[in-house]
């Protein structure tokens, strides 16, 4: 596997709003076309959000997007403040089970540990708590639950060196 993150440019804006998780996992997640929309609108507020298409070599495979310190939502957490955000990651269901999520977060922090935005301290993500399948992966990679929620989801954090 090579993961590679690349922009959303218009070459391959509807290819990445195509992606779709299984039915199940709908409510985990939001749809990309949302996701880039929510990005669009925070870069007009100043606030990081930056996007990009997952691939493995030339194979469009999932999407990510990242943000930085608060996001000026009211149910945020704490460690939100001068921190890094996955705050969407998702695998399109084809290539789901096929051991991307690993390498995707790995591309994910080495990403992060550029300091795109300024530095920070931590990654933190959060989850819906039916989402089993997300602790496990995010538990596996070295993420810890800190107490906090963001609204309804569960908070966990990494630690950057």
């Amino acid at each position: 596997m090579n993961i590679i993150f690349r922009k959303i440019t218009n070459a391959n804006l509807a290819a990445v709003c195509a992606l779709e998780v299984f039915e199940h996992q709908k409510s985990f997640v939001a749809p990309n076309v949302l996701s880039l929309a929510e990005a669009f609108a925070s870069r007009n507020e100043n606030i990081f959000a930056m996007p990009f298409g997952v691939y493995d070599e030339d194979t469009l495979i999932g999407f990510i997007m990242f943000g930085y310190d608060t996001l000026d939502e009211p149910n945020e957490p704490e460690i939100a403040k001068g921190n890094y955000l996955i705050w969407r990651l998702m695998i399109d269901k084809k290539f789901q089970g096929k051991g991307y999520a690993e390498p995707i977060l790995k591309k994910a922090k080495e990403y992060i540990e550029t300091f795109p935005a300024g530095r920070a301290d931590y990654i933190w993500l959060s989850y819906e708590k039916e989402n089993a399948r997300a602790r496990e992966v995010y538990s596996e990679f070295g993420f810890t639950e800190n107490g906090e929620t963001c609204g309804d989801e569960i908070v966990s954090i990494y630690r950057l060196k």
